[in-house]
């Protein structure tokens, strides 16, 4: 299973999964999670596949190129550790940027019952998920850069209506840099689990 940092949290409070992106660890965004909603259970998994040094959480075979086996085995393997971690939690949130938001997208798109809000910063996905009907009234958040170079707008578009078609409330938040973090998606985030 995978190496993960943990915050036991308060008695019956949220349990928050947080993702990090490539080059990132499981310190990435486990601060945030815990400032985000304090007293949660946070559990921040490793990555566990080193593309040149740089930990992620499934290969690519190059930039915005996935490898779909192996990613579908990386995804079933995410799927039982949620699965794991989840035990009666009344809620259960998710956080990822860049590759952690598309792990964290892939297991939602074939598992949405393990989620109840899910913050997605900037993810790329470029293949056409099946319909996943218990995605329905989960709430989701995605974040995004008008001039990301790796997430095209398209492609972010494509990914909130696909959520939309599920039955799911989406939130889609833009600012007008790159990939990277801005202030503004922090701020959406916190008005998105307030």
């Amino acid at each position: 299973m995978y190496v993960a940092k943990r915050t036991e949290g308060a008695p019956g409070a949220p349990l928050f999964l947080t993702f990090h992106g490539t080059g990132g660890n499981e310190a990435q965004f486990h601060g945030l999670a815990e400032q985000l909603v304090p007293g949660a259970r946070v559990v921040s998994p490793r990555g566990d596949v080193s593309e040149h040094g740089a930990l992620r959480f499934f290969r690519r075979k190059g930039e915005g190129v996935y490898d779909m086996e192996d990613l579908a085995a990386r995804t079933a393997a995410m799927i039982d550790f949620v699965t794991a971690e989840k035990g009666d939690a009344p809620r259960v949130i998710g956080l990822g940027y860049s590759n952690g938001a598309n792990i964290l997208a892939a297991v939602a798109m074939n598992a949405g019952h393990l989620f109840d809000d899910l913050i997605l910063m900037h993810p790329l996905i470029p293949w056409a998920p099946a319909p996943e009907p218990s995605l329905a009234g989960r709430r989701v958040l995605i974040t995004a850069g008008e001039r990301d170079p790796i997430c095209p707008r398209g492609v972010t578009k494509e990914v909130a209506s696909w959520f939309e078609a599920q039955g799911a409330d989406v939130t889609l938040h833009w600012h007008p840099g790159g990939h990277e973090i801005a202030e503004s998606e922090l701020q959406a985030a916190v008005q998105f689990l307030g």
